[in-house]
């Protein structure tokens, strides 16, 4: 088959999809995904954010035409999050007095795949290989974590594809896409039909050089689906279609595992929605880098989901950054389990190529978010060996949560810590309508207090400080060690803890101002509405700089973004309001490692190759500290293709005097630097743009709880930020 025939091949399966997809919307009565679109144009403009986190479900809910949000959270449920998500829907449309039937589009960031990563309650993976390729996750990259004595310790995790349920195609490529040995199918479907029938749930295909030519895997996809058409089929050229058989064996292999579990979830979400809500509802699912996926795709592709939960936050941090003018920002997104931290540069959050969850790496674009246990449910105790006090990871969760919570928790946590000093009052209300017990935080919080021989106060002083220097190291993680100054950002912090701690965290790193976004609670929830659909098609293309030309690549670009851009008008976002940039892997020759270089269309046809080279020599400086004066080597090439931004103007509230008088809700105490302080607790809904809020203080609202420290001012801003400064700085004055 010459390239002609090949092509016209591929245009004729994408089109029969295409039409196969078109006749499933007719036969189900479904309008299509352009139409569904219209019509929640032209309706009331409701769209949806959810986010599901360990704790707590948040929702929020944009009313465009309106220019107003309603904002709600319900508890979490573990065993089922979609029962979460329906409850808190419930809830919302309830408090905004509206019909479910109103919303339009629902978007969700979820932890599902995450979750089962995490339990290994995936599925049984079947593996296809190439001929003496068996044993390639068994070997993966011959690394032992822990250096020179790390074998001595080190628990190797059993691969998701067991090596008894792999076997092996008599096929072979070279790495330019020419066949070799060709495809034996007589052998490989009398292999696929022992290991069909042997239980398992999901099937990879990842064969040498598919990256090239996956003609092969295509055919033995076809083979197995013919033999046992109910267990889904991943192959890594559809998944991964870049060189490293590793990676790209070990990306498709947890597609696999996580795609029953996935699939099966979104479904029965998608379904329960159009009950509720018609069958015009749109579904759409945020990805870990950000973007949103179709609830198909999501479904297909789901380990472009495995840091779905983190990605929101960041998202939702970004859109507020952008309304408020800022463009340099650390992420500072704390929970009831775990803390995660980001850095955006220039109105850009940094992402990586990589996404790890436990103890499973694959090659998958994810935000740059880094994890720490430290929540507000963190565990703190004494061991009895050292004497010292520690906080965390263990966790509380929300069963039975922190014994503040008065649902059977006694140990002392971040949260009872916070009850104890006034941080979070005990007449606030967690999710609007949840009571907290001072009487009960501070009962735990004696236990750590009579081990150490200190008062009640300082204990709780102490597990609040050692909570901050935990989420610190993580800060500095994202910034310090990639080569950013912390005090060149100003610092975002969310969550439903968040905002305890920003104040404290910004003292701690120098990041001017702290800054508490409106909702911070359920800014995830925010991100997930405010986002847009992302897809990519990328390609390796290993060549030296100079054996190339800016023609060559420039095309080669735009068939990717071709490519790309083929789901998102599939998904009814015109060419119009798509927008582009490229990426390019590339390295010195010789190097092993490479980094990306993002550029735009514009740039790159202006700067072209050499305006790559000088991006990447930038880049390497600034991780590494040095630049080479030597030849480059394209390693593949990426195009990325964005849907138009969705755009929100609140019209509610207005700018008024710096007299945040009438906000006061009654006087506090707060415990601050080893002595208790007057203040007050302020109604955040009452705060207008323009006052200035003198610390110490609380200001409450149904999502979160902030505190402005003493010697602190926070001042609110145009778009409802509260933004904390030193009370000596001059935008404080």
């Amino acid at each position: 088959m010459n390239a002609t025939d090949d092509m016209i091949k591929k245009y004729e399966e994408r089109l029969a999809a295409f039409e196969a997809r078109l006749r499933r919307m007719e036969t189900g009565g479904i309008a299509s995904v352009p139409a569904r679109r219209a019509a929640g144009g032209a309706g009331t403009g409701l769209r949806l954010g959810v986010d599901v986190g360990g704790t707590f479900t948040d929702l929020l809910l944009l009313d465009e035409k309106n220019g107003r949000t309603i904002t709600a959270k319900v508890p979490s449920t573990p065993a089922d999050s979609s029962i979460g998500v329906l409850n808190g829907i419930e809830k919302i449309c309830t408090n905004a007095g509206i019909d479910p039937t109103d919303i339009t589009e629902v978007m969700h960031g979820t932890t599902v795949a995450t979750n089962t990563v995490l339990t290994n309650s995936g599925a049984l993976v079947g593996l296809v290989t190439t001929k003496g390729y068996k044993d390639t996750l068994q070997i993966a990259r011959s690394f032992v974590p822990g250096g020179l004595g790390g074998w001595v310790i080190w628990n190797k995790t059993l691969p998701l594809a067991p090596l008894e349920m792999t076997i092996e195609a008599d096929e072979r490529m070279d790495a330019q896409g020419n066949v070799l040995v060709s495809l034996d199918e007589a052998q490989i479907r009398k292999e696929l039909k022992t290991l069909l029938t042997s239980g398992i749930e999901a099937l990879t295909i990842a064969l040498f050089n598919s990256y090239a030519n996956d003609a092969c895997e295509r055919r033995i996809a076809e083979i197995a689906q013919d033999i046992a058409p109910h267990i889904p089929v991943s192959t890594s050229a559809s998944i991964m279609p870049e060189m490293y058989e590793y990676e790209r064996t070990e990306t498709t292999v947890v597609n696999s595992y996580v795609r029953p579990v996935v699939s099966k979830y979104v479904d029965n979400l998608q379904g329960e929605l159009r009950r509720r809500m018609g069958d015009d509802v749109l579904l759409q699912i945020l990805r870990s880098d950000g973007g949103l996926s179709s609830a198909q795709s999501a479904m297909d592709q789901p380990v472009n989901l495995l840091m779905s939960g983190p990605a929101g936050g960041v998202s939702g941090a970004l859109w507020i950054a952008k309304q408020a003018k800022f463009e340099n920002l650390l992420t500072f997104d704390m929970g009831g389990t775990s803390t995660d931290v980001a850095l955006i540069q220039n109105g850009v959050a940094r992402t990586r190529r990589e996404t790890r969850v436990g103890d499973v790496t694959v090659r998958a674009p994810s935000i740059d978010v880094r994890t720490v246990g430290a929540g507000g449910g963190s565990i703190a105790y004494v061991p009895e060996l050292t004497k010292a006090l520690r906080v965390g990871p263990q966790s509380a969760g929300a069963t039975p949560g922190p014994a503040a919570y008065q649902k059977g928790g006694e140990e002392p946590t971040v949260t009872d810590a916070n009850v104890v000093l006034g941080y979070l009052p005990s007449d606030a209300k967690l999710g609007g309508d949840m009571d907290i017990s001072r009487d009960l935080a501070v009962k735990s919080v004696e236990k750590i207090a009579g081990s150490l021989g200190i008062s009640t106060e300082d204990a709780a002083e102490g597990i609040i400080s050692i909570v901050n220097e935990n989420m610190c190291g993580a800060l500095r993680l994202v910034s310090v060690e990639q080569g950013y100054d912390p005090r060149d950002f100003a610092l975002i912090g969310f969550g439903g803890a968040g905002p305890l701690h920003a104040n404290s965290l910004a003292r701690l790193i120098n990041s001017w101002p702290a800054i508490i976004p409106p909702g911070p609670g359920v800014l995830c929830a925010y991100g997930d509405a405010t986002t847009r659909l992302r897809n990519e098609a990328s390609q390796t293309y290993v060549t030296p700089v100079a054996g190339t030309s800016d023609v060559e690549i420039g095309k080669m670009l735009r068939d990717l973004q071709d490519q790309a851009a083929e789901d998102l008008t599939n998904e009814g976002v015109g060419s119009d309001e798509q927008d582009v940039f490229y990426q390019v892997d590339i390295r010195y020759k010789g190097q092993g490692m490479k980094l990306t270089v993002d550029i735009s269309p514009e740039g790159f046809d202006r700067d072209g190759l050499a305006g790559v080279a000088s991006r990447f020599d930038s880049e390497h400086e600034k991780l590494f500290t040095f630049a080479l004066d030597a030849d480059h080597e394209l390693v593949g090439l990426r195009a990325v293709v964005q849907g138009a931004e969705k755009n929100f103007i609140n019209t509610e509230g207005g700018r008024v005097g710096a007299n945040a008088s009438a906000a006061k809700v009654q006087p506090t105490r707060i415990y601050a630097d080893g002595v208790w302080r007057e203040g007050y607790i302020y109604d955040r809904s009452k705060l207008k743009s323009g006052n200035k809020v003198p610390g110490p203080a609380v200001v409450t609202e149904m999502d979160s709880t902030s505190v402005i420290l003493p010697d602190h001012v926070g001042t609110i801003d145009d778009v409802g930020n509260i933004l904390i400064w030193p009370a000596d700085h001059q935008n404080a004055r």
